[in-house]
Order: structure tokens, then C-alpha cells, then sequence
């Protein structure tokens, strides 16, 4: 076993091969290599499985033994200072290596049907290649100056995919605001670095745990308690950015304007899950400052309610997801700093399988839409305009219901398992805490049911004026190229798949064969027709509906429903078929002997009664919020709009009024962010503007002035000794009579004054 645990250090580069032979292939064979572009999916997806095998195996053996290995190579500088690289394997390890080579070959998969049409494909593939790369170097990195190299390297990558589509002013600005948010935590992070390393003398984690809590349990005199409270909290702000928690949250919804592929991976297993890690990893370190725990587990209550509320009104499909992943992270936050360090990474691997899938069937999604709609992310996105969708896309609809059903935490699916889990942890921490955990589920109930309500019940809503009331005409359409054009037809025509053609192109029933090349955006797409094109019907007008997905795109997600629906088995608390062998669940095996630094009392399994007991409140709440979202959103010819009591609530009164004046102040509040995005822009960006335009002013005006006041008076003044002692006799008498005009100015005033006196 140790023979092979030797070159494991292989595994975080085994992916890094593909962009280098796109790049050296672009070089020498430019043509060639942009023409075959679509064979490079096949190397990235084979190099990530390899890496998964191994880490299947890993996974494995860490069950069996949970053994620690560590592997380090010595670079020394001097005979004082030395650098030290190496690579550490243990059950946090093994996790994360699960996790992100299973999701990464999944989301690769389907990014080469999503991408296909997109001319930025081999750019994508190279960067997505290089982010598996950087967060397998992450997660088996052994010390803090690898976490931070790999940590930036991460950023780097979400700043380029998030930014892929840069022509676009708003994908432009976007990934720059990932890069300065994240530029704030990690300067924090690199600060905590090299506080820990004054204190301890080690970037080794092993050595700096050790000498950590011994300085603390010691009460060494000369650390000063606060300085290592700092270095603690510098370290945090690294995952308060890194994971989109308050108050540097505000870039995770913005970044939904790259692909959704990259959509998928960032909130599944790379960029957020580098935030979780980080503190799971230095948590042995966090546990003795009882201080950064409580703000900890308060960073993440506040992040949970935050993000559940701020996805209440959202239109874009791909941002309720994102502040549904804000949210869920604040949950697994609230449990690393309650010290649950189990059901924080139980709920990190189930959260991941069931986000992975709702992103991935949004992409989905988007993709049916962009039939009708075009290229555009405003309406091709816009939950307002679908509805409807299950009869169109039957599989998406399925695979995003149960993604939905695990999310609101509905037994037995995934994230029922570990929601539950820090539920009742909570109730054991903090009733406040515990209070708003558990309103925090049904919000989230509510507001998944509301995405799923909106995109799949109902009507098309593109076709129909009721329920988007944006034109007078009976119906309309929004053309191929993304232009809105109202046209009256037929309901028994609505749903015929036309295409408009030119005069001079042949008609014929299946065009499966037709491309067209445009450009929107600064971005070149080409788009292969779906169509079925009928000549000689009326005038040439546009009517389709959405399409389902080819298979490479619905493969991924089947996959992800799977794991969706049994992946939560490897952590249920209770004994399994009351074998005492059994009585143990796979994850609690797993993470004993990291356990053993934080609770002793989590290894003990739960009883099938104490479990239904503790589960029934939160699941209640979760059907409640589901129902509340039914009765909402449901379509308005449902049943449940003849319920008595639901007449009675749509009556207008002086409580209704109010009632509505609350609605109103809440969809206010989610739909402006919580106002957190525009006190920035006044607090912070307006206020360092005007700080740039007053040193501006200072340096121009105050500095530049007094050199060049110097510079002025010195030129004057040399021209006027050079006038004067230049030889010539003219001047020299100026001078004179100058000199007598001052001499017979003063005497007069003298003897004018003497005659007064």
C-alpha cells in the first residue's frame, strides 16, 4: 500500500496533459486542431477517470484502515529556512477526490454537446481541464503554502470560465467581481499564513496543530491571546469569500453569467466546496479558539436566512440556484462551527450530487429554450417566460424534480439525510440558531418549488399574454434572434414547429442538416436547426416549442439522479439491519479518527425511533413551504384555487392591504439583494472613487504643484541673473538708474517725514 501511496502525487496533474497539447496543437497545427476540436472531450474525460479510479481505490483503503499518509520533499533555501512540498492523504482527502473527479467527468460530458456551438470550445475544455487540476492539487496539498498556491490557482480559473463570454459587458463585469471579492479573502488568508507561521514556525499541518494547541493549552505569555485570535480569523475570511458567505457573498450570483457547465462545477465540487475544505482542514486548529467557532457557526446562520430570502424573487433561473447554494453552504458553515464536523461534510457531498443535477438540468433547460427565445441569457433564462415545460421535456423535468425534492429535504433522497443531521445538531447548540435553521428549510421548500413551479406548470407563457402581460395582441413570440414580435395564430397551430426561410431556399420537411453562423454579443455561436420547416404557411413567422435534449446532456444527468437518490446511504446515523458488525454507517467510519479532535460523542449510531422523531418536525416544515409554493404559483386554473380558504385570503380588506404592503416590502428586499450590492456601490466604490479623485487632485494640484512651483521660480530667476549679469551695458545702466530711483524714493520719504516732524 505504500508503494502505491509514493506516487500519488501523479493524481493532481494527470489532467494537466489536455491544455498543454491544445496549446502546443494551436501552435503547430492551428487549422487541424480547430477543425477536430471535438476530440479533445474524449482525452479530459478519459484523464479525469483514470484519476477517479484511483481515488475510488483511496476511498476505499481509507474505509478499511483511515490511515494517514503524508509524503513531503524538502527544498532547503538556507540552514534556517526550507520549503516543503508533498502531498497528504486521509478521509477529508479521500472525499474530495471522490467528489470532484465524479462530478468533473459528469459536467465534461455534457459540456461537449452544451459547447458544441460555441466557437470558445477548445478554450473551455483547456480551462476546465486546468481547474480539475488545481482543486485535486488543493485537496491533497500538506502544507499552507501549497493550499494558498493551489487556492489561486482556483481563483484564477473561476475568474477566466466565469468570465468565458467576456465580449459581454456583463460577463466582464461579473468575473470582475468574483476577482476583487475573492482578491479581499485571500489577502486575508495569506495574511493568517504568515501570522501562523511567526507563531509556530511550520507551514506543515501535522506540525502546526501540535505547536498551535500547545501554545493555546499552555497559555505561553508571549502570544498574546488577540494576535492569535487574528491569525484565525484572516484564515476564515479565505472561506468567507471563497464560499460566498456574508458579507462576501455578493459575487456568486454574477458569476451565473458564464457557462452553465462552469455554473455547475464552481457551486458543486471546485470553488465553493475550496471554502469548506479549507476550514474542515484547519478546524483541529479553530476548535481551541472558542471564538472564531461561535462566529463561525453566526457567519453561517446569517448566510443561511440570507440566502434563502434573497432567492424569493428572482427571474433568472441559474441565480435562484445560486443563492439556493449560498444558502445550503451557510448550512454546512453552521455545522463546522458547531463542531459537526460529520454532518458538515455529509451534507457538502450530498448538496454537491443534488445542486451538480438542478444546474445541469437548468443548463437543460436554457438549451430548450434558446430554440424559441435565441442566444439570450435575459429571456432564454427568465423563468417568466417558460412554464409548461413537461410535456417538452419530460426527462429534464423528472431528473429536476427529484434534484428539487432533495434540496427541499423531502425523505429519502440525499440531502434529507444530512439537512436532518444539522438540524438537530443545532437544537443542541443554540435555540435561536436551532429556530432559524429549521425556518430557513421550509424557505427553502418554497422557493425551489417556486423555480420548479414556474418552469414546468402551466402553459408556455412566451405564447400567452395572461401571463406575462407585456403586449396587447392576443399572443406572441420572441423571434430567433432575440427580438419580440407580436403574431396572432391559431392555439391548434401554437405548438407547430415552423421555421422561417428565405425565398431563394428549398422547403422541405426536415432540416436537420440547416446551420447558421451569428454573432450576439461579441460572442460567434452556431446553432444547428431543430426544426421542421413546412412551406407556403401563410407569411414566414416563427412557432416552436422546446425541445428535449440530446442524450449527451440527459446521460450526465441520469447519472446524477442516481447518485441523487442512494448517495445518502453512506451516512445514515441509525443501525443498519441491527447487526452489530453494521452499526456503523461508511462516513462515520471514515471520518473516527478525525472526530476524535473535535466530539467524542458522534460515533454513537441512532435508533430508527429517535430518528422518525427528530426528522418528522423538519420534513413537516418542508411540506409546508412546498405547499405555500403550490398555492402561489401553481397555475391559476389549479384546484387549489377553489379551496374555501383560499378564496377568503384573495378577498380585498385592511388586512389583505397590509398583507400585500408585507409581500411587497419582502420581494423589494430579495429583489435588490437585500440592498447589500448597492450599499457597496455607494459605501465602498463611490467612496474610494472619490478618495482616487482626491489624490488625484492632491498630487496634481499639492505635489506636482510644489515641484513645479520650484521648477517655475528657479527659471525665473536664473532669466533674470542671466539678464542682468550678461555684459551688456544697457542693462547695467537699468540697473543703475533703478537703483538710484529705490535711493531717491527712500530719501524723500525720509526727509518728508523729518519736515513733518
Amino acid at each position: 500500500m505504500e508503494h502505491t501511496y509514493q506516487y500519488l502525487w501523479i493524481l493532481s496533474f494527470v489532467t494537466l496533459p489536455v491544455p498543454m497539447l491544445i496549446g502546443i496543437g494551436l501552435l503547430l497545427f492551428p487549422v487541424s486542431t480547430k477543425k477536430l476540436h471535438r476530440i479533445w472531450a474524449f482525452p479530459s474525460v478519459l484523464l479525469l477517470s483514470i484519476v477517479m479510479v484511483f481515488s475510488t481505490d483511496l476511498f476505499i483503503q481509507q474505509i478499511n484502515s483511515s490511515s494517514i499518509y503524508q509524503y513531503v520533499w524538502s527544498w532547503t533555501i538556507n540552514n534556517d529556512f526550507s520549503l516543503e512540498f508533498g502531498y497528504l492523504i486521509d478521509p477529508l482527502t479521500s472525499i474530495l477526490l471522490i467528489l470532484i473527479t465524479t462530478v468533473g467527468i459528469l459536467v465534461l460530458v455534457y459540456s461537449d454537446s452544451y459547447m458544441s456551438h460555441d466557437q470558445g470550445y477548445l478554450r473551455f475544455f483547456v480551462y476546465m481541464s486546468f481547474f480539475n487540476t488545481s482543486m485535486l492539487g488543493l485537496v491533497t496539498s500538506s502544507n499552507l503554502i501549497q493550499i494558498y498556491i493551489f487556492w489561486e490557482l482556483v481563483g484564477m480559473c473561476s475568474y477566466l470560465l466565469i468570465g468565458f463570454w467576456f465580449t459581454r459587458p456583463s460577463v466582464s463585469n461579473a468575473c470582475q467581481k468574483a476577482f476583487v471579492t475573492n482578491r479581499v479573502g485571500d489577502f486575508g488568508l495569506l495574511l493568517g499564513i504568515l501570522g501562523l507561521y511567526w507563531l509556530t514556525g511550520s507551514f506543515e499541518f501535522q506540525d502546526l496543530f501540535e505547536i498551535f494547541n500547545n501554545l493555546i493549552s499552555n497559555n505561553d505569555n508571549e502570544v498574546h491571546f488577540l494576535f492569535v485570535t487574528l491569525c484565525a480569523f484572516l484564515l476564515f475570511s479565505g472561506a468567507i469569500a471563497k464560499s460566498a458567505q456574508f458579507p462576501l457573498h455578493v459575487w456568486l450570483p454574477d458569476a451565473m453569467e458564464g457557462p452553465t457547465p462552469i455554473s455547475a462545477l464552481i457551486h458543486a465540487a471546485t470553488m465553493v466546496a475550496a471554502g469548506i475544505f479549507l476550514v474542515a482542514r484547519l478546524l483541529p486548529l479553530f476548535v481551541v479558539i472558542p471564538y472564531i467557532m461561535k462566529l463561525i457557526a453566526l457567519i453561517g446562520i446569517i448566510t443561511v436566512l440570507l440566502g434563502a430570502t434573497l432567492a424569493f424573487a428572482q427571474k433568472d433561473i441559474k441565480r435562484g440556484l445560486a443563492y439556493s447554494t449560498m444558502s445550503q453552504l451557510g448550512y454546512m458553515m453552521l455545522a463546522l462551527g458547531m463542531g459537526s464536523y460529520r454532518a458538515a461534510l455529509f451534507h457538502l457531498i450530498t448538496h454537491a450530487y443534488s445542486k451538480a443535477l438542478l444546474f445541469l438540468g437548468s443548463g437543460s433547460i436554457i438549451h430548450s429554450m434558446e430554440g424559441i427565445v435565441g442566444y439570450s441569457p435575459d429571456k432564454s433564462q427568465n423563468m417568466v417566460l417558460m412554464g409548461g415545460l413537461t410535456k417538452h421535456v419530460p426527462i429534464t423535468k423528472i431528473a429536476f424534480l427529484l434534484g428539487t425534492l432533495s434540496l427541499c429535504g423531502i425523505p429519502p433522497l440525499a440531502c434529507f439525510w444530512s439537512k436532518d443531521e444539522i438540524l438537530n445538531d443545532s437544537l443542541s447548540y443554540s435555540p435561536i440558531f436551532a429556530i432559524i435553521a429549521f425556518s430557513t428549510a421550509g424557505l427553502t421548500a418554497f422557493y425551489m418549488f417556486r423555480v420548479y413551479l414556474l418552469t414546468f406548470e402551466g402553459h408556455l407563457n412566451i405564447y400567452f399574454q395572461n401571463y406575462n402581460g407585456k403586449k396587447n395582441s392576443a399572443f406572441y413570440s420572441i423571434s430567433l434572434w432575440g427580438k419580440q414580435r407580436s403574431k396572432m395564430l391559431k392555439r391548434k397551430m401554437r405548438l407547430l414547429p415552423l421555421l422561417t426561410i428565405n425565398n431563394n431556399e428549398r422547403a422541405s420537411f426536415f432540416c436537420f442538416f440547416w446551420k447558421k453562423i451569428y454573432q450576439t454579443g461579441g460572442t460567434v455561436r452556431r446553432m444547428t436547426c431543430p426544426f421542421i420547416t413546412i412551406n407556403h404557411f401563410g407569411t414566414k413567422r416563427i412557432f416552436s416549442y422546446p425541445q428535449e435534449s440530446d442524450n449527451t446532456i440527459l446521460f450526465p444527468m441520469l447519472v446524477l439522479v442516481l447518485f441523487t437518490l442512494f448517495i445518502g446511504a453512506i451516512g445514515i446515523p441509525f443501525n443498519q439491519f441491527n447487526q452489530e458488525e453494521m452499526n456503523l454507517d461508511i462516513l462515520s467510519k471514515l471520518l473516527i479518527p478525525t472526530l476524535s479532535l473535535l466530539h467524542q460523542n458522534q460515533n454513537e449510531s441512532v435508533d430508527w425511533y429517535e430518528f422518525v422523531t427528530n426528522s418528522t418536525f423538519s420534513v413537516s416544515i418542508a411540506y409546508l413551504g412546498i405547499f405555500i409554493a403550490s398555492s402561489l404559483y401553481k397555475p391559476i386554473y389549479s384546484s387549489l384555487q377553489n379551496l374555501k380558504f383560499l378564496n377568503l385570503v384573495a378577498k380585498k380588506g385592511p388586512k389583505r392591504i397590509l398583507w400585500d404592503k408585507i409581500i411587497n416590502v419582502i420581494y423589494d428586499w430579495s429583489y435588490n439583494r437585500g440592498y447589500i450590492d448597492v450599499f457597496y456601490a455607494i459605501s465602498l466604490t463611490e467612496g474610494i472613487r472619490r478618495l482616487a479623485e482626491l489624490t488625484s487632485f492632491f498630487d496634481r494640484r499639492v505635489i506636482d504643484g510644489i515641484t513645479n512651483g520650484v521648477g517655475f521660480t528657479s527659471f525665473f530667476a536664473g532669466e533674470g541673473i542671466k539678464y542682468v549679469g550678461g555684459g551688456r551695458i544697457s542693462f547695467y545702466l537699468l540697473l543703475y538708474l533703478f537703483y538710484v530711483l529705490i535711493f531717491l524714493l527712500i530719501s524723500s520719504s525720509i526727509f518728508s517725514s523729518f519736515s513733518f516732524l
